[in-house]
C-alpha cells in the first residue's frame, strides 16, 4: 500500500484564485533538474473524494472539487500553509489499484 497525502478545495480556488500553477511548475522543474520522479498530481473532480471516508471533507468544499495529491507529506504541508483555505487528508491505495483513486469523472 502507498500512502497519498492531499490538499483539496474548489477547482476555481486552486486553479484560478491561487498561484498553484506556478508552484507546481517550479516543483516540476526542480524534480527534472534533480532527476527525481514526479510524485504529485493536480486532479479535477477526483473520485477518491467521493468515497464515504471523505463525506465530511467534501461537504465543506463549496463547488466542484480539485485536489493536489503527493506521496510527499512535507510538500502537502507546505501547500496547506501556502494556500491556507484548503482541506487536508490522506488515504492508502494498493499499487494495483492506483488508477481508480485518480480517475477524473
Amino acid at each position: 500500500m502507498t500512502t497519498y497525502f492531499f490538499v483539496a478545495a474548489s477547482e476555481k480556488f486552486l486553479t484560478v484564485e491561487e498561484p498553484l500553477e506556478e508552484i507546481l511548475k517550479e516543483r516540476e522543474r526542480n524534480y527534472k533538474e534533480n532527476n527525481k520522479e514526479i510524485d504529485f498530481w493536480l486532479l479535477k473532480n477526483p473520485s477518491f473524494l467521493k468515497t464515504t471516508q471523505f463525506n465530511d471533507l467534501t461537504a465543506k468544499i463549496p463547488a466542484l472539487p480539485a485536489a493536489v495529491i503527493s506521496k510527499d507529506k512535507k510538500f502537502i504541508t507546505f501547500l496547506k500553509l501556502r494556500l491556507e483555505f484548503v482541506a487536508v487528508g490522506e488515504f492508502e491505495c494498493p499499487s494495483a489499484e492506483i488508477s481508480d483513486p485518480f480517475k477524473v469523472e
